[in-house]
């Protein structure tokens, strides 16, 4: 299964305009907004947990980080609510569930090998710190890498922000909208941009909190490659 599969094009999804499609567990669906593989693949979706819905034991073969979105998110090692960012390097395993329901943004097969730091992040508790370089910007990194950093941002409303995407990056906007290429993206929607390629972004009149993963489109992973 190829969905956006063409990294040298840019992508915008209004997420909440796609369709819900049942995953292999009963009460898990998911959001497809890129994948390479069937059910085991280099994916990134939005997943929605019914209450009381589970997923079966796996080990995560490449990796995996998520976004509580809403609800609360559960494993056998405790409860993520909405707001927290979890990354789950190559060779974890864990069983996923949630008893209230909750919706999770997350990617698979996005780890390098050599990265073996596990991590969850309060991102309602994270204070973003002011970026001399871009006024109006203010940043928090909670994760950097050679190949890749992820930062949480804080835009003030009406600023206008370049992104320079050397590697690629994607966006995922967690609370107000921004603009770009003339349409308004709001609440978990989700732009990808292609290596080598500029963009530029207006935040809207609420201003924006946005996540966002740059450097790790340069050299895409096939599972089974």
């Amino acid at each position: 299964m190829h969905i956006n599969a063409d990294f040298d094009e840019p992508v915008a999804i209004h997420t909440d305009r796609l369709d819900w499609q049942a995953s292999p567990m009963a009460g898990v669906d998911r959001r497809m907004l890129d994948r390479l593989g069937d059910e085991v693949a280099r994916a990134t979706s939005i997943v929605r947990y019914a209450p009381g819905s589970a997923f079966s034991e796996h080990t995560h073969s490449g990796g995996e980080e998520f976004i509580v979105l809403e609800g609360v998110f559960q494993d056998e090692h405790g409860d993520y609510p909405a707001g927290t960012y979890v990354r789950n390097p190559i060779g974890t395993h864990h069983v996923p569930r949630s008893d209230p329901g909750c919706t999770i943004f997350v990617e698979l097969w996005q780890f390098d090998e050599a990265d073996q730091e596990q991590m969850v992040v309060d991102l309602n508790g994270l204070d973003t710190v002011p970026d001399e370089k871009r006024p109006g910007v203010s940043t928090a990194v909670l994760a950097k890498r050679s190949y890749e950093e992820v930062t949480l941002q804080d835009w003030i409303a009406g600023i206008e922000v370049n992104l320079e995407s050397e590697g690629g990056a994607e966006l995922l906007i967690l609370r107000g909208s921004l603009g770009y290429l003339g349409e308004t993206f709001g609440v978990h929607d989700w732009i990808r941009l292609p290596s080598g390629r500029s963009s530029e972004f207006a935040a809207g009149s609420e201003g924006v909190r946005v996540w966002i993963k740059r450097g790790h489109l340069g050299a895409i992973r096939i599972p089974g490659n």
